[in-house]
């Protein structure tokens, strides 16, 4: 008993190190980019940017916690962010259920069941993708033609998955599938009322994360009266459609082109979308070298909510006025 705890113990360190490794590499690999952003943007849009953004992964973070107490397991606070904290690191490994799986581990810790913890995670990441869905069905197809074109079809889906959150479905399916897995069945179905305030916890991540990107558009140039909306569907396309992508950490190159398409008619040239992690933004102080490389940008590497663009892509919006100078 003591030798498997001995190797799982060993197997959460080593996923954390893997993300941990992986992050750094992201980080060093788009250094030039990262300094640059910081040195364009002032500290009151960074700062008002990541407390966004911090914000909204704890409003998620509260979402799970909402279902594993709605499945019977209450965890403090702390604990609840101690846990969403590292496993979130697995969003930096190739796959999506590293991230799962350090969180089902680090929740045993809390004497939590792996089936209750996989349960809730599994609540969660539905309530995320049905809430972005309806977040983006709501706020770009008026505001976004690009994305109305390109993603009509994901957004009849919101009201789809909203309605498969329902306690009934839920229950029922989960029952279905321990069932067949020859497990027995929930001890504590998540009611309604604690489903919609998990809801809630996510809507609200939404709309942090939608603030977090306005703040760093608004500071690259971004104008329009409808910015603020613009951002917040492009945050939650470009989620969704990073989910999909099962392979690339975080969803990395779909979630990249999506938060493209939605804001370079809005953007000037040159100034590419942000991730959670760190904003993209480049220098808007072009020299003759920065202006040849106006029309590419670096790829952020988060995943969060929120989890930003292709590496080396086109960059078509509406070109800088001429400086004097160059």
């Amino acid at each position: 008993m003591k030798s498997k705890a001995a190797l799982l113990r060993g197997v959460r360190y080593l996923l954390v190190l893997l993300a941990l490794a992986f992050c750094a590499y992201s980080l060093v690999s788009t250094w030039d980019d990262t300094v640059r952003a910081f040195e364009q943007m002032s500290w009151a849009t960074l700062l008002g940017a990541f407390a966004a953004g911090v914000a909204g992964l704890f409003a998620w973070m509260l979402g799970w916690r909402t279902f594993l107490a709605g499945l019977g397991s209450p965890l403090p606070v702390r604990a609840a962010f101690r846990i969403q904290s590292i496993s979130q690191l697995g969003k930096y490994v190739p796959g999506k259920v590293w991230a799962v799986v350090t969180q089902v581990e680090l929740s045993s810790e809390y004497k939590v069941s792996r089936i209750r913890s996989l349960t809730a995670t599994l609540l969660a990441v539905a309530t995320s993708m049905a809430g972005g869905l309806a977040v983006a069905a709501v706020t770009l197809p008026l505001t976004s033609e690009a994305a109305r074109d390109r993603y009509w079809w994901l957004f009849p889906l919101a009201p789809v998955l909203l309605a498969a959150l329902h306690p009934r479905i839920v229950t029922w399916c989960l029952d279905t599938l321990l069932r067949l897995a020859r497990r027995a069945p929930l001890e504590h179905p998540v009611s309604l009322a604690a489903t919609l305030r998990a809801i809630g916890w996510t809507v609200a991540g939404w709309v942090l994360f939608g603030v977090h990107l306005w703040l760093l558009a608004a500071a690259a140039g971004g104008d329009g009266a409808g910015l603020p909306f613009l951002a917040t569907g492009a945050y939650a396309l470009a989620f969704v459609a990073g989910f999909l992508v099962f392979i690339a950490p975080g969803g990395i190159g779909a979630r990249e082109a999506a938060m493209v398409l939605v804001l370079s008619p809005v953007l000037p040239a040159g100034a590419p979308p942000s991730s959670p992690s760190r904003p993209a933004w480049p220098s808007r102080s072009p020299t003759s070298s920065t202006r040849a490389r106006r029309s590419s940008w670096a790829a952020p590497t988060s995943g969060t909510p929120a989890n930003a663009t292709p590496a080396n892509a086109t960059w078509r919006a509406r070109p800088l006025p001429a400086r004097a100078g160059e």
